[in-house]
């Protein structure tokens, strides 16, 4: 039976990581049964993190540097061991910087962006989640985007379907101060967060909260008491003892 492990960050009333937490001070449900977590890491975790930046031409050019500021200015704040690759969407996916603990190369290429294309959003989202999901250990994508979606083949609801079978957390930036229901969407049921950013200097703080989260993270490792057949959906519930803190974990997998 195999087991399954779940990133799970924990947050104060004021959004900030709450540190110190042991096994004790977590509930673990699958398919509504709890289980007995038998792994648990509270210590800093390797991560590899896609950073996807919208360059289609919706995107004004002021937002578009700022975006890229921000995005130099997040890749600055992981540690050396931590991969990072960089993809870009204009009518198509681009990877500009290919995974790999080169920091110096992923911001090198970053200056290489311009403006380009239709935003085929859903489509580029669903590329991007598979390309980072191919990477080992604790993966996350960060998205900048004005959200706006044009001519995708993958519709909403099947791109929310296919994301939470993945294992990568999401954490979808509205760049235009209007959050698609969509980004808060794939952000719960991948476990990260998303925003809204109307203001370009916020761009920076939002992307360093980001970091923050993911520098501090509990892994929990369980092995499910009831495996069931392959292919069938677990819901997981994650709760933590501790008041006012909220969780975000993914919200299930698809048994193997």
């Amino acid at each position: 039976m195999n087991a399954v492990e779940v990133y799970t960050s924990v947050s104060d009333a004021k959004g900030g990581p709450v540190l110190g937490l042991t096994a004790a001070d977590f509930d673990v449900e699958d398919n509504g049964e709890p289980q007995r977590v038998t792994v648990f890491t509270a210590k800093e975790l390797p991560l590899s993190v896609a950073v996807v930046i919208d360059r289609s031409f919706s995107v004004p050019s002021a937002r578009l540097q700022a975006t890229v500021a921000a995005a130099r200015a997040f890749i600055a704040a992981l540690r050396p061991a931590d991969r990072v690759m960089v993809l870009t969407i204009g009518s198509e996916v681009e990877t500009i910087a290919p995974l790999s603990t080169d920091h110096a190369a992923a911001t090198s290429a970053l200056t290489r962006i311009d403006r380009w294309g239709t935003t085929p959003l859903y489509d580029a989202m669903l590329t991007a989640i598979d390309t980072i999901q191919s990477a080992s250990g604790r993966r996350a994508l960060i998205l900048l985007s004005d959200g706006r979606e044009t001519d995708s083949r993958t519709t909403a609801a099947s791109l929310i379907d296919q994301v939470r079978r993945q294992d990568v957390l999401v954490y979808p930036i509205a760049v235009s101060g209007t959050r698609p229901p969509v980004f808060a969407e794939i952000a719960s049921v991948t476990g990260g967060r998303s925003f809204a950013v109307n203001d370009l200097k916020q761009l920076e703080p939002t992307l360093h909260a980001i970091a923050d989260e993911l520098r501090f993270q509990y892994l929990l490792g369980y092995t499910p008491g009831t495996a069931g057949p392959r292919g069938e959906w677990h819901s997981i519930r994650v709760n933590v003892h501790r008041e006012n803190a909220r969780v975000r974990a993914r919200d299930g997998y698809v048994s193997r």
